[in-house]
């Protein structure tokens, strides 16, 4: 095995700026205060959808073309894009807009350190266990990768209530957000160029290993990518760069997809910079949603009291959960199910470095994902590899990454913390370990081969990108999303799935769900329960 420092290695992961490698516990920031009487503002609504990720922005769209008036607090900003802008910070050059302004503050074993603001990702320090979530018009699909992957029927069925019927989704649900997605393949003409390199090489390397291999799904106009090969924009797409949002537009994240189609409708209304700090059921049944309405350094302007006939909460697992575990321990809403807060997995990530001099990866390496390796034959062990680029450096690294994940039993649970009033994540200290030891790391292994070196960056820094699970349906909710006994209460996000998603990135799955729901929502709950 080529000899590499673990501080050159890490140097290169971090150097993936959507790809964050973990955190360590550590002090939030103090919420900032403004000096003079903060005002506070009470207002009626229909609906409301906390969260414009995928499950609320597909909850947004589905209500609004209804005709049912909707508002959608986000606690981030909008990030509009397109060619040669600078919206996004550069994966290579990190900056505030990065982290947002109450985040835990020591990524990559220290601290960042950047003055407040509403930036994109927040790092929540748990026990074992640190959950990565999005900021942001759009929620996680503004950084995410866009890997974008329906698990297979047997795999499906595996890990998924029976009931939510695999051919019904595959059919209707799963097309459905492919269509708005408009999901697209990296052409052959955009892979067989220098700067996509380092796929072929992972194509050829998979091959060599004799495992499978396909090109990934992605929500990209590819021609912007080729856009700049032909000089016409700046890089973005093909040095890598793109990690912490893509500045060349051409992605279909939720902003300009589903909550864009909603605008449209005349019945949604997006509110920015509205961070939804506690929620409560009032005597009268109605659903209380307490506001901070924030500035761009997360300084509070205004405090917000809404009051709504129907609750969708959409701010992702960790966010969803904690509000909810909150609510049940404080008695704010009794009477919750039992099952609040448990069930939550990490949908088994892992991210590895592979340095390799021999591999010759080339630089810059042109992303965002192009091939992956889908080992599903077994619906027990089954998971999935993917090469990642590393954005451009002042040297070529001679690396790149490799990113898995998988089906794991393994579960993590949140309590409430008196002392702190909040909910905290408790993580197994080896959680994962089955299908991380046995059949993640050993494929990852298998690819690199003998000339590599790998770096298993969750072993020093336990963390996920994709949290799933906390008020998981069957336990806490049925499968369209209703709280159970809670009228106009819903989850439609990725606390409602299994703590799995079946061995893929879990974007479409819980887009697919949160389709398959709203169909029903809107047949039976509009005018009765919304």
């Amino acid at each position: 095995m080529t000899t590499f420092s673990r501080r050159s290695m890490l140097a290169a992961g971090a150097a993936l700026g959507g790809m964050l490698l973990g955190v360590r516990p550590g002090a939030a920031a103090p919420i900032p205060m403004r000096s003079d009487t903060i005002p506070l503002t009470r207002e009626e609504h229909r609906v409301v959808i906390v969260g414009s990720g995928f499950g609320g922005g597909v909850s947004a769209l589905r209500l609004a073309q209804a005709g049912v008036p909707v508002t959608v607090l986000e606690r981030g900003l909008r990030w509009p894009t397109g060619p040669d802008a600078e919206t996004f910070p550069r994966a290579s050059a990190p900056d505030k807009r990065i982290l947002w302004c109450r985040s835990n503050p020591n990524l990559f074993g220290r601290p960042l350190l950047l003055e407040p603001y509403a930036g994109l990702i927040e790092a929540v320090a748990g026990e074992n266990m640190t959950a990565l979530c999005a900021a942001g018009v759009g929620g996680g699909s503004l950084v995410y990768q866009g890997m974008s992957l329906q698990p297979a029927r047997d795999v499906f069925d595996a890990h998924f209530p029976q009931e939510l019927d695999w051919s019904r989704m595959d059919r209707i649900h799963y097309p459905r957000v492919a269509a708005m997605l408009r999901l697209a393949e990296a052409p052959d003409d955009l892979v067989d160029t220098e700067n996509y390199r380092v796929a072929r090489v992972f194509a050829d390397r998979v091959r060599r290993a004799g495992l499978p291999l396909s090109k990934i799904p992605m929500p990209i106009d590819w021609d912007f990518a080729l856009a700049e090969l032909r000089g016409e924009m700046k890089p973005s797409y093909t040095n890598g760069d793109g990690a912490m949002g893509v500045n060349n537009g051409g992605k279909h994240s939720v902003d300009v997809t589903y909550i864009a189609a909603a605008e449209a409708t005349g019945n949604c209304r997006v509110q920015t910079l509205h961070e939804v700090t506690e929620i409560e059921r009032a005597s009268d049944g109605r659903w209380v949603v307490h506001v901070r309405r924030l500035d761009s350094t997360g300084a509070v302007a205004e405090h917000k009291i809404l009051t709504t006939g129907a609750l969708i909460l959409a701010a992702g697992s960790l966010n969803t959960t904690r509000l909810l575990v909150r609510a049940g321990a404080k008695g704010l809403i009794p009477d919750l199910p039992d099952g609040l807060g448990q069930g939550w997995g990490t949908n088994a990530d892992r991210i590895y470095v592979w340095h390799d001099p021999t591999a010759e990866f080339g630089a810059p390496q042109g992303g965002p994902v192009v091939y992956g390796s889908k080992n599903w034959q077994d619906p027990r062990t089954a998971h999935t590899v993917v090469q990642a680029s590393i954005p451009p450096l002042s040297v070529d690294p001679s690396s790149t990454m490799l990113v898995g994940y998988g089906v794991s039993d393994s579960r993590g649970a949140f309590t409430y913390d008196a002392a702190r009033d909040e909910a905290v994540l408790h993580w197994p200290k080896d959680g994962d370990r089955a299908i991380q030891d046995n059949h993640i790391g050993p494929t990852i292994a298998r690819i690199a081969g003998t000339d590599g070196t790998l770096l298993d960056t969750n072993a020093l820094f336990p963390s996920t990108w994709h949290p799933l699970g906390g008020a998981g349906m069957g336990t806490v909710c049925d499968l369209n999303g209703r709280v159970l006994d809670q009228r106009g209460l819903y989850v439609l996000d990725g606390a409602l799935l299994p703590g799995s998603a079946a061995a893929c990135n879990p974007s479409m799955t819980i887009a697919a769900v949160a389709e398959r729901a709203m169909d029903t929502l809107v047949a039976e709950d509009v005018g009765t329960r919304i």
